[in-house]
């Protein structure tokens, strides 16, 4: 009898979580919000082509490559004074942190975003076993 409770309430909540998650998907949105913790809830569902339509190329652009290959494996997008806090002042920098075409990590900085040296971006990919 517990199971058949507890089936019937998570049965009850779906049709409400699936409302939840279709509000916040891009298709519903065709514009990328600015506030800080709008642009964090939706940038995600955003691929780099849509991010260029709105923002324009990224004032700087870096891309991880496998060492010995000019695989990406993940790119670095900075833009400049295109995100607020809630308060309405502007962050200087706004970092995207890419896998494949998808954005994984937002920061937000209020400095350029420049790094005082400038190293290779290049990995060696790790063994599957490591040598003992």
């Amino acid at each position: 009898m517990k199971y058949l409770a507890l089936a019937g309430l998570l049965v009850a909540h779906i049709p409400f979580a699936n409302i939840a998650i279709a509000d916040e998907t891009p298709g519903n949105q065709t514009e990328i919000p600015t506030v800080e913790q709008d642009f964090v809830n939706v940038i995600h569902g955003f691929d780099k082509t849509q991010i260029i339509e709105q923002f324009g190329e990224p004032a700087k652009a870096d891309d991880v490559k496998i060492k010995g290959s000019d695989k990406v494996v993940a790119s670095i997008w900075q833009y400049h004074f295109i995100n607020t806090s809630a308060d309405g002042a502007y962050y200087e920098t706004t970092e995207l942190d890419f896998i494949d075409d998808k954005v994984v990590t937002v920061v937000f900085l209020n400095n350029n975003g420049a790094e005082s040296n400038d190293n290779d971006q290049t990995y060696e990919m790790p063994t599957a076993k490591p040598d003992l």
